[in-house]
């Protein structure tokens, strides 16, 4: 009886153990890609999004768990996640103080979930504005980096 409980500990433990090895996309705050993309210079992926969206929350489950969404962002973007109704994070963008809120509003996002792409110089490019699947948010991403040089 001990050897089956010590068995089925174990394999909870294992099971555990490879749920926290999972690999998952490397979001940085605002601040931190200002920082990165002077040093390396990379396109920068945005996830605007609200607390109270459905279909955020389903972009987090779905297709940001998605090992080759993971990869493709994590190779060709720094990604950061931009709460649109934080006010209080506050960093420095250009010279001016933004709150994640006045900067998802400076970038004109207006519905969630909605995926801002900046050039390396921090420029926007273009918004991807709702929820995509994995092969449909890998191929969007992948057709705007053939379109664009930087």
């Amino acid at each position: 009886m001990k050897k089956v409980v010590g068995l089925i500990v174990m394999l909870v433990f294992i099971h555990q153990f490879s749920f926290a090895q999972k690999e998952s996309i490397n979001w940085h705050s605002f601040e931190e890609v200002i920082e990165k993309t002077a040093a390396n210079p990379k396109m920068i992926l945005i996830d605007v999004y609200t607390d109270w969206c459905g279909w955020c929350k389903k972009m987090d489950r779905n297709t940001f768990t998605d090992p080759k969404v993971i990869e493709y962002v994590n190779n060709n973007f720094y990604a950061v996640k931009l709460n649109a109704e934080n006010r209080k994070n506050k960093f420095k963008f250009r010279g001016k103080e933004y709150s994640e809120q006045s900067m998802a509003r400076n970038m004109r996002v207006r519905s969630f979930p909605n995926f801002v792409i900046m050039d390396a110089s921090m420029e926007n490019i273009t918004q991807l504005p709702g929820y995509r699947e994995p092969d449909n948010f890998i191929s969007s991403l992948k057709s705007l980096l053939e379109n664009f040089e930087y």
